[in-house]
């Protein structure tokens, strides 16, 4: 992990795209979220549907 200018700890992330089906968002959103997944931005994909990008520290 690195250090802030400070010298406190910058976490370190890893990230994942999923496609968010618009009848189970709710459902799909909390799966993620229960494997320690944070919601960052949800985005309209080049074919037209949803696109959920997650963050999560990295488990070191």
């Amino acid at each position: 992990m690195r250090k802030a200018e400070k010298g406190a700890p910058v976490p370190a992330w890893e990230y994942v795209t999923t496609p968010l089906m618009i009848h189970n968002t709710t459902g799909i959103l909390n799966t993620w979220g229960s494997e320690g997944w944070e919601l960052v931005q949800i985005v309209t994909g080049p074919e037209g549907g949803l696109v959920a990008y997650l963050k999560r520290p990295v488990q070191g």
